[in-house]
C-alpha cells in the first residue's frame, strides 16, 4: 500500500488504538526498536513490507534481541499495511 494512502496522524492514530506505543517510539528505542531504526534496516529491502506484517501479525523474536514482540491477530490487516507503510516510510510527522 502506497505511503500516501495514509495519513501520518492516521498511521499514529492506528498504532496508538493498537497498542504499538507501549513497546515502540517513532524516534527511539523503548521495548523494541523505534520506528525509525526498523527504517533503517529494512530500508530498500523490497521484501520489507510482507515480512514486517507478517512479524507484527504473528508476532516474533531474534530480528532485535531476545525479547518477543507479541502477536496482534487481532489487528485489522489493512491497519497493519498502513502502519508498516508508515513506518518503513520513516514514520513522517507530516
Amino acid at each position: 500500500m502506497p505511503t500516501s494512502a495514509v495519513s501520518p496522524a492516521d498511521a499514529m492514530n492506528i498504532a496508538r488504538k493498537n497498542a504499538c506505543m507501549g513497546c515502540h517510539a517513532v524516534d527511539r528505542k523503548l521495548v523494541g526498536p523505534s520506528f525509525q531504526q526498523i527504517a533503517e534496516k529494512y530500508k530498500g529491502d523490497a521484501k520489507a513490507p510482507a515480512q514486517l506484517e507478517t512479524k507484527v501479525r504473528d508476532g516474533g523474536s531474534g530480528v532485535w534481541g531476545m525479547l518477543p514482540m507479541p502477536s496482534h491477530r487481532s489487528m485489522d490487516s489493512g491497519d497493519i499495511k498502513k502502519v508498516v507503510g508508515w513506518i518503513l516510510a520513516g514514520s513522517p510527522s507530516k
